[in-house]
């Protein structure tokens, strides 16, 4: 049982990762409470559900109170794109099967990996634990006895069943032990052993508390991927972005109940069915999708919120071959700068033309603006990229760091506003980069709606012409 100092109990798995697997018992509602009593030793929990579990218990209890998606079909990818049961495999201390049937023990004693469950046991080096729970004649026939001693005989701890009231109204051997006891067992099982993977990165990915819908009825345009400027026919200019940290901005906004809108040029990833998709290649395509989507049919704003996650080719060539160039010594390209795309929006968005004088009605509502700049080595500069662009919040990453550059599923970024301040966040899921940025997004457009009803506005400071 849990140790008590001065009467608090200790967190005898504090750091430490657990798998809990559970199969399609009627004691599969005790995992629930089997969870909670993992968490409170301070252990992190990642959940795995066989089909057959899913009839008893749903997955929604599970990820609440662990803070993890739960894994639920062998082939499903994971929110940022790993393969579940080889992620909970490669970093769980230890994994727990509770309740444990006796179709499950007779396919992780032959290793059929058949769902997700099994797959995970397969794949770890973690210490195993298992709990079986059935019917009394079923916990003592032959076969299910050969089962457990076959994976006794793989080195699992096995939490044998107590005596009681079974579900089929009988009484005997088969219930699943008491719960402090499969706690008990978990935290033998994984002794003084180092903790095998400390880095949360690594982990399965975390998702956040429930979000309120606090983009309901707000449009947000998202720009993704990277442009691509002709050469010829066959060759281009691009870049190394895949659409990644768009693709996430979109996602999150929908879940906040968001119209979206995605100007997708070249991405790697799939893009959400419920936005609406524009496809577009080079730059001037993006540009012109821009424009055409910067008022609404009857002339207000056509967006509440413009985030440009797209990474825009800076040069183009000056002449494009309209066929393809033979391969020769060597070749000379003459470049020029495209279109800064965010400037122009924004000088559009404020009324200004391209000296910067108020020439032009601006839009109304003003649209909240968001940049992005990826740097290498520095971010020095992204505070002045904020001033000249005269966006609201600039996000920027150094795109040479570990874990942070193009292609990553994880992003660390500073997000800086244009009153000056500035947010630094850790390294973490990109996901989970979207989620802070629109926190931000929905509160200033909140701030937006109120100052609209006083006559006050909120423009960002601008440098003079």
């Amino acid at each position: 049982m849990t140790e008590r100092l001065a009467g608090v109990p200790t967190a005898r798995l504090s750091g430490r990762l657990v798998g809990l697997g559970v199969t399609g018992s009627i004691a599969a509602y005790k995992a629930v409470e089997l969870l909670r009593l993992l968490v409170a030793e301070g252990a992190d929990v990642a959940v795995m559900l066989t089909p057959s579990a899913t009839h008893f218990v749903g997955p929604l209890s599970f990820a609440a109170l662990s803070r993890h998606p739960v894994e639920t079909e062998l082939l499903d990818l994971m929110p940022d794109g790993r393969i579940g049961h080889i992620v909970v495999g490669d970093t769980a201390d230890v994994i727990v099967v509770a309740p444990a049937t006796a179709h499950w023990l007779g396919a992780m004693a032959n290793g059929l990996a058949a769902d997700v469950v099994t797959a995970t046991c397969l794949a770890t080096a973690a210490p195993v634990v298992v709990a079986p729970a059935m019917d009394g004649d079923m916990w003592t026939h032959p076969a299910t006895g050969a089962n457990v001693a076959r994976l006794r005989s793989y080195g699992y701890a096995v939490v044998e069943p107590d005596a009681g009231l079974l579900a089929s109204g009988q009484s005997g051997v088969g219930r699943l032990a008491a719960l402090p006891a499969i706690v008990d067992a978990v935290v033998a099982a994984v002794g003084d052993r180092p903790i095998r993977v400390p880095d949360e990165v690594l982990r399965p990915p975390r998702v956040g508390p429930a979000r309120d819908a606090d983009l309901a009825g707000r449009h947000v345009l998202v720009t993704a991927g990277g442009t691509r400027e002709a050469i010829d026919p066959v060759r281009f200019i691009g870049n190394r972005s895949t659409g990644k940290m768009g693709v996430a901005i979109a996602e999150a906004a929908l879940d906040r109940g968001a119209r979206v809108t995605i100007i997708a040029a070249n991405v790697e990833v799939s893009l959400p069915s419920e936005a609406a998709i524009i496809r577009v290649g080079s730059t001037a395509d993006m540009r012109a999708a821009l424009l055409r989507n910067l008022h609404a049919a009857d002339g207000t704003s056509g967006f509440d919120a413009l985030v440009m996650a797209a990474a825009v080719a800076d040069f183009r060539p000056t002449e494009r071959a309209d066929h393809k160039l033979e391969r020769g010594a060597g070749m000379t390209l003459a470049l020029e700068p495209t279109p800064d795309l965010l400037a122009e929006v924004a000088r559009i968005a404020h009324g200004r033309d391209t000296a910067d004088a108020p020439t032009r009605e601006p839009l109304r509502p003003r649209p909240l603006l968001v940049g992005f700049a990826a740097e290498t080595g520095s971010l020095e500069r992204a505070a002045e990229k904020l001033r000249r662009k005269g966006v609201d919040l600039l996000v920027a990453n150094d795109v040479a760091e570990a874990g942070s550059g193009f292609g990553t599923d994880t992003n660390r970024v500073s997000i800086l506003v244009a009153d000056g301040s500035r947010e630094d966040l850790p390294l973490q899921s990109k996901r989970a980069v979207a989620d802070r940025l629109l926190d931000r997004v929905a509160a200033a457009l909140d701030e937006r709606d109120v100052l609209a009803q006083t006559g006050a506005t909120t423009e960002p400071p601008r440098e003079p012409a």
